[in-house]
């Protein structure tokens, strides 16, 4: 009997044993996955530079937790290529913040060492910049503030397409308002985009030759008729009507729309006229005399 009860008490005590051996595991995992110190290097995952510097102690982890996030993870790691560098650039374009591939991971799931294609693509992406170490957007103008803005688009008397300055920062498109708003730039649209012009007078425009040489070339009309029959042809409406007016004119033998001239009412004195100049007796001759008939 007093061999059995010690049989039991030492299983007992070997359970708890392995109960905390396993709540350490599981400490371990957590703190590995938070960038702690105690981690191995077999199961060190790359984390942000924020994390490391807060420190921040992790409660133990939990199987049935983490789920959602890790089928989250796998789904991210098993879509195309195509599909990878543009969860990567969206990160880069939303943060305007340079990543390493591990913070990249960290961030949103896309394991760039895991995957040499992703990586690659990413050193030769249009709008990704990789100094040897980071990844950073690359917008088309390196402008980040609306006096940045107006210096660039002073450099360009020609004009800008806006379409090329909507990715230089977040709220660009609204400093480029703004600076039409104040009349520091002009905005203006042509059919397919807007184009910002710099509003200064002083800028030189260079025509080339061959295009002021066509200018000098083209023969305008002499009759307004012929003017408005090829804007017609082209698609454009013309302002004037040229042969409603002429129809006009010798139908009434009167321009059309010409203001009538009113005739001026010569002034007359009378009997009803306050007179406030009988001073000058020779002004009211012309009263003394209808009055004298009457």
């Amino acid at each position: 009997m007093y061999t059995c009860q010690m049989s039991l008490k030492e299983q007992l005590d070997n359970f708890k044993k392995q109960q905390v051996k396993c709540q350490t595991t599981l400490s371990n995992i957590a703190s590995s996955r938070a960038g702690g110190p105690s981690s191995s290097s077999s199961l060190r995952r790359p984390v942000p530079a924020a994390a490391l510097s807060h420190n921040k102690p992790s409660a133990p982890l939990k199987f049935s937790s983490d789920t959602e996030r890790l089928q989250l993870i796998n789904n991210v790691r098993k879509a195309p290529v195509g599909a990878q560098i543009k969860r990567v650039i969206s990160l880069l374009f939303e943060t305007r913040q340079a990543f390493t591939p591990e913070q990249i991971n960290e961030r949103c799931f896309v394991d760039m060492h895991a995957n040499k294609a992703v990586f690659d693509s990413m050193r030769k992406n249009p709008k990704a910049h990789y100094d040897g170490r980071r990844f950073s957007y690359k917008a088309e103008h390196n402008v980040n503030n609306k006096s940045e803005l107006l210096s660039l688009i002073n450099k360009y008397p020609d004009g800008i397409a806006a379409n090329d300055l909507k990715d230089a920062y977040p709220n660009v498109m609204e400093d480029l308002q703004a600076l039409k708003a104040s009349d520091d730039i002009w905005l203006l649209s042509n059919s397919q985009e807007d184009i910002a012009y710099p509003n200064d007078f002083k800028c030189e425009i260079t025509v080339d030759d061959d295009f002021k040489a066509l200018f000098r070339e083209t023969e305008v009309p002499s009759d307004f008729l012929d003017v408005e029959k090829e804007l017609k042809k082209y698609g454009l409406k013309p302002v004037t009507d040229t042969a409603a007016r002429r129809a006009a004119e010798q139908k009434y033998g009167i321009p059309i729309n010409q203001p009538k001239h009113k005739k001026k009412r010569k002034q007359e004195i009378t009997k009803r006229t306050k007179l406030t100049n009988a001073h000058l007796p020779e002004l009211f001759q012309s009263l003394n005399a209808s009055t004298s008939r009457n």
